[in-house]
């Protein structure tokens, strides 16, 4: 059994992180997953969230993502998100992405596109709550 793995976090405009770790969380779908050494081969989506991990020398590195997907190959992770940022300017992105999506219900015309809005602004406000309490 191995003791690390590749992680590397990637948006369309670049490449964010590559690290030997020998973990790493990711806001999968379904909830928070621990990805380490060995995984069974494993494509999921990503919701917004903490990303999580630590390089070979221990230094932890916390990044906020905003939606992708993750593929997850025995020894290697990489997921590749719409947005990617350093957790000291996540509050920041968070605040932005809320203004957006205000705006953007403001002009939705569709029920189901306005539910949808709604339900991702809630979704933002209490990532912010707990990501940045108080």
């Amino acid at each position: 059994m191995a003791d690390t793995m590749i992680f590397e976090l990637v948006t369309p405009e670049k490449l964010l992180a590559s690290a030997e770790t020998d973990a790493v969380v990711i806001p999968a779908a379904e909830g928070e997953m621990t990805v380490m050494p060995d995984h069974a081969p494993t494509m999921t989506t990503v919701r917004p969230g903490m990303v999580k991990f630590k390089n070979h020398d221990g230094k932890e590195f916390q990044f906020l993502v905003f939606h992708g997907f993750a593929d997850i190959q025995g020894n290697a992770c990489t997921l590749l998100a719409e947005t990617a940022v350093p957790i000291g300017e996540a509050s920041d992105a968070i605040e932005h992405r809320i203004k957006s999506l205000r705006k953007e219900l403001d002009d939705a015309s569709h029920r189901e596109h306005k539910s949808a809005i709604e339900q991702m602004m809630n979704e933002l406000t209490h990532l912010n709550e707990t990501v940045f309490p108080g």
